[in-house]
């Protein structure tokens, strides 16, 4: 997918591809502006207690660091926004920077995307899809476990083309 051009990380996309990102990133950036509710599980994920045990130590730490964090990562999801062609498919071309923005982006959409699938890290992804498929090919479920495969496939492939 991604190869390194020079200085540059490029990927040709197909329309449903560059469709699928919009909609990620752009559901990203719903969730860390409009729908931004510390008692989401998501959010808890994206920001996680940095003191467990200490919760006016969390409450202090939110308080001075939150709002950046919440800037940058709603930044690195329109990073993508804005390096994805227009209409239909077509080439994404991406400097060192913007690829990093993707990496981190990526990286979010695909926690998000775990709490609510309910992945757990010992998760065996082929078999829930397989699980999922088995059960009603044309669920949602089936769209979304393809979907999270999909994004950590492209975030592999981002991340061998930068250490390339």
């Amino acid at each position: 997918m991604f190869r390194r051009r020079g200085d540059r990380y490029v990927a040709s996309l197909a329309i449903d591809e560059v469709r699928v990102l919009r909609k990620v990133a752009s559901e990203v950036v719903g969730l860390l502006t409009d729908g931004f509710d510390h008692s989401d599980p998501v959010v808890c994920r994206l920001f996680p207690e940095v003191y467990p045990e200490d919760a006016a130590g969390t409450a202090e730490f939110r308080r001075y660091t939150e709002g950046d964090l919440k800037t940058a990562k709603i930044d690195q999801a329109g990073a993508i926004l804005a390096a994805l062609p227009d209409d239909g498919g077509g080439e994404v071309r991406l400097d060192a920077e913007a690829a990093e923005a993707w990496l981190r982006a990526l990286n979010d959409a695909r926690l998000a995307m775990g709490v609510r699938l309910e992945i757990k890290d010992g998760t065996d992804l082929g078999a829930e899809l397989d699980d999922a498929v088995a059960a009603d090919p044309s669920s949602s479920r089936v769209f979304q476990l393809s979907v999270y495969a999909y994004l950590g496939y492209l975030q592999e492939s981002l991340l061998n083309a930068l250490i390339e």
